[in-house]
This record gives C-alpha cells, structure tokens and sequence, in this order.
C-alpha cells in the first residue's frame, strides 16, 4: 500500500498543473476582466461579460487577451491616459506575459501563498478562511446525515424487496428527487422562517447574535437550529441518490450464489447481511464518496448559501467569478482540486478496510 500511495501523492503534481493551467488558458480567452471593470465603473459602462455588446451584435470583448492589449481595445478606454491604463493594468499583473504569471501563479501556490483580492486588497487565504465554517458545516453534517440515513434505508429496501415498505418510500423517495433543492429552500422558508406562516427558524446565519453570550448547550442547539432548514433543502437529492444506489448494490449481492451457500449453512441473515454482503455491496457506495463530499462542500451548496444568506466557499467561488477576482477563482479551483485528489486516496483506504481482499499494489495507477 506505501507505494501505491507515493505512486498517488507524486500523480498530484501533474495533475495540479494540468487543472491549473487548463483554468489559465479558459481564463485568458473569458470575456471581460478586472482592468475592463475597474474601466467600466470610471466612464460609467458595463463590462459584464453578458451585456459588452454593441449595436451590431458583434461581441467587444470575445476576442480580447487579458493584458494591455485588451486594456486598450476596449471601447470603454477611449478618451482615457495610456499611463493610467497601464497602471491598472500593472496593478492587477496584467504587465507580464501570461506564461510568466502561470508559473509565477504555481510557485506561490506550492507554499500556499495565493496573493490578495483584486477587490479590497484581502489576502486570498483569509477570505477562504472566513467562508469555511459555513461550507464545512454544510459539507459535514449533510454528509453524515445521508450516510448514516441512506445506508440502513437501503439496506432494509433491499431485504424487502417488492414489499409494501420498498414500495411507499421508493414514490417518497422519488417525489423529493424531482423537486429542485432550491425550491425546497423557498418553501421552507415562506413556512417555517416567518414568510406567511409561521416563524420557527431563522432566516440568515449560522449562528443568532447573542450566540457569545449563550450556555455551550445554548450555543450547539442555537448552532442546529439556523442548520436545520439549510441541510433538510441540501439533503433530498443525496438521500434518494445514496439510498438507491445502496439498495441496488446489495440487491445484486443477496441474489449471487454466495449468499444462498450461507443461507442454507444456517446463518442467520443479519450475519450474512452485514459478514458477507456488505463488504461487496458497500464497494460501489464508497466509489462515490469523492464526489459526493465536494458535491456537499461546494457545488451544491451554491443555491442554498443564497437563499440562506450564508457565505460560504459555493457562493464566494461564483461570486468571484463574476467579478473576475481571478485570485480567489485560481485559489479555490487549486484547493478544491487538492481536496479531491485527497478523497480519491481516502476512499482507496476505505476500500482495503472494507475488504482486505483489494490490493491496490498489483493495481496499475
């Protein structure tokens, strides 16, 4: 297993700079940027990549390099000093070539120095810091809850296959699948955080403003509560997700000759369930766990951070790359990729404990 992992860990590298520098590249050609904006609030013009149309129909910023080039094609910079353009553009590092600022990018980024905001002059890492309490609060106790709820549920469906019990909560299952979690968001937030019923839950925050003055019990049950609506909206989709794909995996299993050989040696069926099945059955479950924990730290929380005022890393991502804060776009793509890689060598560990069997060092990487 130790060469595997010095196999996976030095993977890592390549893979960074492949992530890094396809971003660069997407970066390069993307429609507008910080130089155009800051150009755009002086003369009083839009410089979002939606609107930079012109009567014509033919796109103004398309076509553009990032850089002075870009700075003085725009139509906004007419009337306006090259000096000035040029200091913009030094202040926001557009006055190096861009193959200059991708490996200055990388060896800042090999000591987790990711620069400051373009807006506000913030070290990138502390805006990351601050965000983190929400994503990490979302992340873990939706991932916890849809593991530790999934699982036995469908197990159970698996054992009673075609009953009426698999029957009723695969149609509830499946009916809160199909409504989009921010709907879901909406709803309980016109019923139950004082829209036109009643007001039992707050409606921003992770915590109340007299949290620093409440009791430790206080604190973790004023904690839950601003949690509670947030993590019921984020959590429909995993559930019926993860509760499927458990009920098929084991299904597949209880059907193969293995498991009628233990059944008919007189095992008893939650030995044969939980000593024989479920360390094949889980394998598939836990191959799914990379993407479902970035899918609960950062793609979907996005919608939920809105509706919910709270600011996490989802929302800070899309905001920032609306704004064309390419500093904190690189820093959480960079982070976010080393994180995935992460789960990937996490879940491979989890395999080897879920079944001895699996050897990863006569496994190619």
């Amino acid at each position: 297993m130790a060469a595997y992992l010095l196999k996976r860990l030095l993977l890592i590298v390549p893979t960074i700079f492949g992530v890094m520098l396809v971003t660069f590249a997407i970066v390069q050609f993307a429609p507008g940027g910080p130089v155009e904006r800051m150009m755009a609030k002086i003369t009083g013009t839009d410089a979002s990549a939606t609107s930079r149309i012109d009567g014509s129909g033919d796109s103004m910023a398309s076509t553009q390099p990032q850089g002075s080039d870009a700075a003085s094609a725009y139509r906004g910079a007419q009337g306006m000093e090259k000096e000035w353009i040029d200091k913009l553009n030094k202040q926001f590092g557009f006055d190096r070539p861009a193959h200059e600022r991708f490996f200055l990018m990388l060896r800042n980024y090999l000591v987790f120095d990711f620069g400051n905001s373009f807006y506000g002059d913030v070290p990138v890492l502390q805006i990351i810091k601050e965000k983190l309490p929400v994503s990490i609060s979302l992340g873990i106790w939706m991932m916890l809850l849809t593991y530790l709820i999934s699982i036995p549920l469908g197990i159970r469906k698996a054992v009673h296959d075609g009953e009426r019990f698999d029957t009723w909560t695969s149609t509830v299952l499946v009916l809160g699948y199909a409504i989009p979690g921010f709907l879901v968001a909406v709803f309980l937030l016109v019923v139950f955080a004082g829209g036109s019923f009643v007001q039992w839950f707050p409606l921003r925050g992770l915590t109340s403003d007299n949290w620093s003055e409440l009791s430790l019990l206080g604190k973790i049950g004023d904690y839950f509560w601003h949690l509670a609506l947030p993590l019921t909206a984020m959590s429909l989709t995993a559930f019926t997700t993860m509760t499927f794909l458990t009920r098929n995996c084991f299904l597949d299993e209880i059907r193969k000759q293995y498991v009628l050989t233990a059944k008919a040696k007189g095992l008893t069926q939650s030995k044969v369930l939980y000593g024989h099945v479920f360390r094949n059955a889980m394998l598939l479950v836990i191959a799914g766990f990379p993407g479902a924990f970035i899918h609960a730290f950062f793609t979907g929380s996005l919608l939920i951070e809105y509706i919910f005022n709270l600011d996490g890393l989802g929302l800070l991502s899309f905001e920032s790359a609306i704004a064309r804060n390419y500093p904190v776009v690189f820093a959480s793509v960079y982070i976010l990729a080393l994180i995935a890689m992460g789960m990937n060598i996490l879940s491979d560990f989890i395999y080897t404990l879920v079944d001895p069997r699996i050897d990863f060092e006569t496994r190619e990487v």
